[in-house]
């Protein structure tokens, strides 16, 4: 069965499959070096934007999405070809990790400029040098609040390849739509076309809100949002350049 599968979707799940049991045998270093890091964090590195989509958290999350892949990926590939199938994936995981840290870049000047307000030095601390804080009691509360939400984002690293899958699925519901999938606890078939919308509001209200559970909600709008947008554009020629 595993050979049946096209060789670029069957090759991105043996990578993935890899780098997950080599992350388990060597642990946190390999986390700290691959994974995605806000971009101005210290421990962001540029191979992170590429890195970061072959990382897991648990053997759940590399389960849901290699099993997602599996479902939706080889009808693109076949249907793309190859070489559009490939830039439709990393384009897609690109743009998740685009959008998610815009989202952050907000955030984080946000917080940032309500540290300086209160006296706390954010550009030293960043730079490694030992920074206390100031103020009455109340204040230094106020700063100890921000600065766990500051390191919340510079310290937490992006994992997972959800969003050059939620790419491919978006790009699968714009070339398929009207195509019927089951989802756990729907009892009946729903056409891709009417999931994938609340799919994305529901991902939208999450990112944005903060009740997303640890989970890079936005991350998988920005990789749907370019699966959407390559399948548009791709769908108009697509017989002619494949």
């Amino acid at each position: 069965m595993f050979n049946n599968i096209p060789p670029i979707t069957r090759n991105i799940i043996i990578i993935n499959v890899i780098v997950f049991i080599g992350t388990y045998f060597l642990g946190n270093q390999v986390i700290g070096y691959l994974a995605g890091f806000y971009p101005f964090s210290p421990f962001f590195h540029s191979w992170q934007i590429i890195t970061h989509m072959f990382m897991h958290g648990s053997i759940m999350h590399i389960l849901f999405n290699m099993l997602t892949l599996y479902s939706f990926g080889p009808i693109l590939e076949q249907t793309l070809g190859e070489k559009k199938y490939l830039i439709l994936y990393f384009l897609s995981g690109l743009g998740a990790f685009f959008l998610f840290n815009l989202w952050n870049f907000v955030e984080a000047q946000q917080l940032t400029n309500e540290l300086q307000q209160l006296g706390f030095n954010v550009n030293a601390y960043l730079s490694g040098a030992s920074v206390g804080f100031s103020g009455d009691a109340a204040s230094v509360l106020k700063q100890k609040e921000l600065l766990e939400s500051f390191k919340g984002i510079v310290a937490t690293p992006m994992v997972g390849a959800s969003g050059a899958i939620f790419g491919v699925v978006a790009a699968f519901a714009t070339l398929y739509p009207d195509s019927k999938i089951m989802m756990m606890f729907i009892p009946v078939p729903i056409k891709v076309k009417y999931l994938m919308p609340i799919v994305i509001v529901v991902s939208v209200y999450l990112g944005v809100s903060g009740n997303g559970g640890g989970i890079a909600h936005l991350a998988h709008v920005g990789g749907a949002l370019v699966g959407w947008i390559l399948a548009r554009i791709w769908k108009k020629h697509l017989y002619r350049f494949n």
